[in-house]
């Protein structure tokens, strides 16, 4: 499908700025502070970092999926940041000696029903027009951010699982920033689906 008549490489210039940046999505102070919980995973932490594994592969699954149908530069580029994302959950899975959920599954098939239903949504959703697309795109990233924020207030209490959960809301705020600046770029803008007005204007200013 052509994308418009606005230039490709200035898209693409657009999206690697906001992936080089970094943002204030800032680890927060937790139990970790007390040595006498270093020792293990508690259950909520435990289903955190299972859930999170999936929830990351959804986003590279989408964004794998939607660029077949408008094969812009940002789907196939934070596929591929998605996939490190993934990555880095398969080391705290590890690290832990956690069952992974995702294992063999091929893209578009979760052990997760919850995720496994939004999945089949967004594609749907996503396929129909570019401008759907990045909705999706800008969407998927708000969820994510608020999961990672919410494990890093109630969860997380293990020093590298902070520090994963970190960098990758960082990550996640970058690519939202993206997805919202393509649309820009389309004359559309895009209105916060799940984070909170005054938390959407801060990621952008950053």
């Amino acid at each position: 499908m052509r994308t418009s008549k606005f230039n490709l490489r200035g898209i693409h210039m657009l999206f690697m700025g906001f992936m080089i940046s970094f943002t204030q999505c800032a680890e927060l102070p937790g139990a970790n502070d007390d040595p006498a919980v270093q020792t293990g995973l508690s259950e909520a932490e435990t289903s955190g970092i299972l859930f999170m594994r999936e929830e990351e592969k959804l986003a590279r699954d989408v964004y794998l999926y939607l660029y077949e149908f408008h094969p812009l530069r940002p789907f196939l580029n934070i596929s591929k940041s998605e996939q490190a994302h993934m990555d880095a959950i398969l080391y705290l899975i590890e690290t832990f000696d956690l069952e992974d959920p995702v294992g063999e599954n091929p893209v578009g098939i979760f052990q997760n029903e919850e995720l496994q239903l939004l999945y089949n949504e967004l594609i749907e959703k996503g396929s129909k027009t570019r401008e759907k697309a990045l909705k999706v795109g800008a969407f998927i990233e708000e969820v994510d951010i608020i999961d990672l924020q919410t494990e890093l207030e109630n969860h997380a209490v293990h020093e590298e699982v902070i520090r994963v959960y970190t960098n990758l809301c960082r990550a996640s705020e970058n690519h939202l920033r993206a997805f919202v600046g393509v649309l820009k770029l389309y004359d559309v803008d895009y209105e916060p689906v799940k984070l909170k007005q005054s938390e959407f204007d801060r990621i952008l200013r950053e």
